[in-house]
């Protein structure tokens, strides 16, 4: 029936072609007047003149917020809708500043058994295990906590904290993985012994800390004490430091705090254990003032330069004024440092400077990898820009540029639910409200310029310095000497355990 229509309408229509009389053409319209050419503009001109900066966006911090069980288990949240994922980790309170001076190394491996078999799971099932939830765990140990978590969709949570309570609660502790994974860390050593910038960070805290402070050491150990390390300290170390008063469940991303409160009881409420979270480490000794330590590594093209003194604890009034001072010295591309060492000179790739973030008091550092020829000059140009901070007091340029870099750097931690975790992480370790960010922008844009001044004069000061220098020992003491900084030392041996060679 359909195909007939069809064809009769295909019939009409022909029928009609074919009798109608074609229409004529519209008769044609008349050209266009010329219009006059806009001339192009000028090339060199347009590349000249450099388009005004927009406004930069609005800053939004996220909102962290904290509850604890009854067991003591601490429960921080950052809720973050827009995608239907989660970070879920545990933050224990003890890192590497616990580990007894005999037994370094011991809290990397203690807690990088967590993932080597947990529950019924041995390492390759517990692995597959997170793999069957598209999950990746990552483990990372610091000098005041260590933070293991992942990343998980929203409807898989309740699956990965199962997994991560066994990886907390019941780790196995299985002999054989524990040598195994006692084998890496020494593996590990031995690379890092090769590395400069390793070796001048060892030297240099134990300069800074003195070598016997918990922050005096890097983490890891040393062959000798990762060596001797045994099954029962591993075993020990976890369960003397870690327990629901000295940790904190951490969840970032779609999640609520009555949601990760429910998750937490289910999987956290029954944990038990006496430990708590540490006191804070002492303030390190007054370093011996005006000395050069030198850590001999003969044939390197460069020289790794360490410039450096203890710094503030995690809260200290004189927090952010340092902050922005130690930015303007060298905490940025333009500040004073890197366009000193790096674009007048040419003596580097780069040069740095920043102010850690401890629990306790954290490290003051500048730093650069200088061409071996110019060690000299390079670590007197150091010493310049630090006393240059007195002759040449910080302007209101300097300081605007320092304060809206550090400002604007802070939507880069936020970016993912694996950095709002870190960042909580961070304000878990370091003991801070949950307010700290805010409070961090605020005292950024209320220092003054007199107080940053005050700050850079009284902590930036060049006879308060440690120096720290790894490369070619005849190249460095022939150029080093005649700057008269004070006593060269000889690390001898890299590592906690060396005994420092003086020289004259």
């Amino acid at each position: 029936m359909h195909r007939r229509i069809l064809t009769a309408l295909l019939t009409l229509t022909v029928s009609a072609c074919a009798t109608t009389k074609p229409a004529e053409p519209p008769p044609a319209e008349p050209p266009p007047a010329q219009q006059p050419s806009t001339p192009a503009p000028d090339a060199e001109a347009f590349r000249a003149t450099q388009p005004k900066p927009g406004a930069p966006p609005e800053l939004v911090l996220p909102t962290f917020e904290k509850a604890q069980l009854d067991n003591g288990l601490t429960v921080i949240i950052s809720t973050r809708k827009e995608l239907p994922l989660v970070f879920v980790g545990i933050a224990f309170a003890s890192g590497v500043s616990q580990e007894p001076p005999a037994k370094l190394g011991v809290a990397d491996l203690s807690y990088r058994m967590l993932l080597e078999g947990a529950g019924k799971r041995d390492t390759v099932d517990l692995d597959n295990a997170f793999g069957d939830l598209g999950v990746s765990p990552a483990l990372s140990v610091d000098p005041d906590g260590a933070f293991v978590g992942a990343r998980v969709l929203t409807r898989n949570v309740d699956a990965a904290m199962d997994l991560l309570a066994d990886v907390v609660l019941r780790p196995t502790f299985d002999a054989k993985a524990f040598e195994r994974r006692k084998k890496q860390q020494l593996g590990e050593l031995v690379r890092r012994m090769g590395d400069p910038n390793f070796l001048a960070q060892q030297a240099y805290y134990q300069a800074v800390f003195g070598k016997d402070h918990p922050y005096g050491h890097t983490s890891g150990g040393t062959p000798k004490t990762v060596q001797s390390l045994t099954l029962a300290d591993a075993k020990n170390f976890y369960k003397k430091n870690t327990g629901p008063r000295a940790a904190a469940l951490i969840m970032t991303g779609d999640v609520t705090l009555p949601q990760a409160m429910e998750w937490a009881k289910k999987h956290f409420g029954g944990w038990k254990g006496g430990a708590v979270a540490p006191k804070p480490p002492p303030a390190p000794p007054a370093p011996p003032r005006e000395q050069v330590r030198l850590v001999p590594k003969p044939g390197l093209e460069q020289t790794v330069v360490l410039v450096g003194r203890p710094g503030l604890a995690a809260g200290h009034p004189d927090e952010y004024a340092l902050e922005l001072a130690t930015t303007v010295f060298g905490g940025f591309f333009g500040s004073r440092l890197n366009m000193n060492i790096r674009e007048d000179k040419g003596y580097s790739y780069g040069a740095n400077a920043s102010l850690g973030t401890r629990l306790g008091v954290g490290p003051l550092t500048a730093y650069a990898a200088v061409r071996q020829d110019v060690t000299g000059p390079a670590l007197n140009e150091f010493i310049k820009e630090l006393s240059g901070l007195k002759t040449k007091p910080i302007t209101e340029q300097e300081l605007a540029a320092a304060r809206e870099g550090l400002i604007r750097a802070f939507p880069g931690a936020f970016e993912t639910v694996e950095g709002l975790g870190g960042s909580a992480a961070q304000l878990y370790f370091h003991r801070r409200p949950m307010d700290e960010f805010k409070r961090t922008v605020e005292g950024l844009r209320g220092a003054s310029a007199a107080e940053v001044q005050r700050v850079a004069e009284a902590y930036l000061d060049p006879a308060a310095m440690q120096v720290v220098l790894v490369g070619d020992p005849l190249v460095i003491q022939e150029q080093v000497s005649p700057l008269n900084l004070g006593k060269l030392t000889l690390v001898e041996t890299p590592g906690p355990e060396a005994t420092p060679a003086s020289r004259p």
